[in-house]
């Protein structure tokens, strides 16, 4: 496969004037659906712009290589665009981009194209072809350009291959690590970068790519046995207990990229520290050295709340006392078996939070010491009670999810530089031993504390009157529909299913009215498109009813790209919508035990009929308020 297979003249626009990164992208979106390659224009866009908010795919040089991997696309394809002139495309340099290509891949497919466009990554790297792409004025042109490129490159990996391995076999010997997240562009740029610096210095390198893929050239245990030295230029977490023992260099793949001669530079220096592996794949997330401490925070709680909801769905919904109301699912034997096993379920929710929370942090070993700390804070152990007392719930969880991670790293930290006859014994000895008693003496300390702040809340929570539980369903709702997915949602989530630890009523009304608040930004959309069709473009009403589906399943993010689209208008009314569905579901004391699911958790709904009065009033005063408020599009 040649990439202008590809990539087709209709995929291509040269010198376009976009106004900003948002035109870039509706740009070269636009050619991909009028190439072909997409089954679903509007979720791979949110795809796109998904990846772009993890950071800027602009790599320097002028180019940017926007991508994602969805099952939005039908058949993999390329696009590009030229911009003379350049566009601010939030590249790290503060340089101007000017030649675009956007790749979309689908999910799940073979990777036959991967192997292309790594191959159209490495060609970029060459800024005088680069330029020549830039200066095409037809597209054909633009693609005989790339053919004669990628024919000549052919050439000379086969002329060169010999002669460049016996230059570099007196050389130093290197070996590396290449990735990012989505592992199409960055990765394989990152990995030519470092072999033509290896070339030019006369260094014996191989560098294994840990694409979408795959790991392709993988490092065997000998060549890292014989090598020098190891870099790590990766945005994700790679395996790193192999390069335990050897000196090691670790970078992201925009150092690579950009500045691997001064990677080179510390490899003939000598200056890379001894790696010293304790427990399992070490984050390569570390080696970037640029996350802030917000962001590691809410990484590090999403992963425990991820993990957390598998137990707390299956099991609230089969602890649900719905099941047999009289009794509390628990006067007639069948009922009480569904109770039981639920209830066991539910019971791993404030451990698997705290546990991985701590392995967020800590990697494995934190794992165990965290699941501790989550199991103490249910409990309520104190030192006067190591039993259990008054348990600390949530908010001892997360208190002990990294208090546990932070312990279990001051533990590797104290233990680097043991013997290396004893680096065995600290993943299965030091760290469970001596992080498990440390985490016991925390939560023994803080739960009385926690406990009785938890108390109060819940105290507080149960005394509203009907008046101040309207109130709070109205900010959680509107919470929910303000950035679909960001923190002010994640947030009010994060309180929904903090208040289910509480298993008490109001706890289970907060979840009823959080999980209302995400269901009504997708169905008023939906509506509002069938209703106000002059507010919509073609493409945008035709993938509206999508989003009763997305907004039945609870999927909130349906919402985004018309959001994005308008969001002066769009988010003021879906944040009125969401909050009389909040607020009604509070008034009319609708019930959840289940932190997810949708329509598909709705018989497990207390007042379950006028849940979906709320849900039906939300959407549809959304609905008219979109239709007021949004202007006529112009097609």
């Amino acid at each position: 496969m040649k990439i202008t297979d590809l990539l087709k003249k209709e995929g291509i626009a040269l010198n376009q004037k976009p106004a900003d990164k948002a035109a870039v992208i509706t740009k070269m979106v636009n050619l991909h659906d009028k190439a072909g390659n997409l089954n679903d224009k509007k979720a791979y866009k949110a795809a796109i712009e998904a990846r772009e908010e993890q950071g800027s795919t602009a790599v320097g040089m002028g180019i940017a290589v926007p991508h994602a991997k969805t099952d939005a696309v039908k058949q993999p394809g390329l696009t590009a665009i030229t911009v003379p002139k350049g566009v601010d495309y939030g590249c790290p340099d503060g340089s101007p981009s000017n030649l675009f290509f956007m790749i979309a891949a689908p999910a799940g497919a073979a990777d036959t194209h991967l192997e292309v466009l790594a191959s159209l990554m490495t060609m970029l790297m060459d800024e005088e072809f680069s330029k020549s792409l830039i200066a095409a004025k037809t597209a054909d042109e633009f693609l005989a350009l790339i053919d004669a490129k990628e024919a000549e490159n052919a050439e000379e990996k086969a002329e060169e291959a010999a002669p460049a391995a016996a230059a570099a076999s007196g050389g130093a010997k290197v070996v590396a690590v290449t990735a990012c997240p989505t592992g199409i562009a960055h990765t394989y740029m990152a990995a030519e970068a470092l072999e033509k610096c290896a070339a030019a210095r006369g260094v014996n390198i191989k560098v294994e790519t840990d694409g979408s893929g795959g790991a392709k050239n993988v490092l065997t245990a000998d060549e890292i046995k014989d090598a020098d030295c190891v870099i790590i230029a990766a945005d994700k977490n790679v395996e790193m207990g192999r390069f335990n023992g050897k000196k090691l260099i670790k970078a992201s793949t925009a150092d690579a990229i950009h500045r691997s001669e001064e990677l080179f530079d510390r490899v003939a220096a000598g200056d890379a520290p001894v790696y010293q592996h304790s427990g399992a794949a070490a984050a390569a997330a570390e080696s970037s050295g640029n996350e802030g401490v917000g962001r590691f925070i809410y990484k590090s709680l999403m992963d425990g709340v991820s993990h957390m909801l598998p137990f707390v769905i299956g099991g609230g919904i089969m602890d649900d006392y719905s099941i047999d109301p009289a009794n509390f699912g628990s006067n007639t034997p069948v009922a009480a078996w569904f109770k039981s096993i639920g209830g066991v379920a539910f019971n791993f929710m404030l451990p698997v939070l705290a546990g991985f929370i701590a392995r967020s942090i800590a990697d494995r070993p934190g794992l165990a010491v965290g699941f501790v700390g989550g199991a103490l804070a249910a409990s309520g152990a104190t030192f006067a009670n190591p039993a259990g007392g008054i348990p600390s719930a949530f908010l001892g969880a997360l208190v002990a999810g990294f208090a546990a991670g932070f312990i279990v790293k001051g533990l590797q930290k104290l233990t680097s530089k043991f013997p290396p006859s004893l680096e065995g014994i600290k993943p299965v000895l030091i760290y469970p031993l001596g992080g498990i008693l440390i985490i016991g003496v925390v939560m023994c300390a803080i739960n009385p504390i926690v406990g009785a702040l938890n108390t109060w809340i819940s105290n507080v929570l149960m005394s509203m009157s009907s008046g101040s539980a309207v109130v709070l369903g109205l900010v959680l709702g509107a919470m929910m529909a303000t950035d679909m997915g960001g923190p002010l949602n994640k947030a009010a989530y994060v309180f929904g299913t903090a208040a289910l630890a509480n298993q008490n009523e109001i706890g289970y009304m907060i979840m009823a009215a959080v999980m209302i608040g995400g269901m009504v930004p997708p169905i008023a959309i939906a509506l509002s498109t069938i209703v106000s069709k002059k507010k919509y473009t073609e493409e945008e009403r035709k993938s509206g009813p999508v989003n009763f589906i997305m907004g039945l399943c609870f999927i909130t993010e349906g919402a985004i790209p018309y959001a994005a689209a308008d969001p002066l208008h769009v988010i003021p009314s879906l944040m009125v919508g969401s909050g009389i569905a909040g607020a009604l579901s509070m008034a009319f004391k609708c019930t959840l035990m289940a932190p997810h699911g949708g329509i598909f958790v709705f018989p497990v709904v207390g007042n379950v009929a006028m849940y979906l009065v709320a849900l039906v009033v939300g959407s549809v005063v959304g609905c008219l308020l979109l239709g007021l408020l949004k202007k006529n599009v112009e097609e």
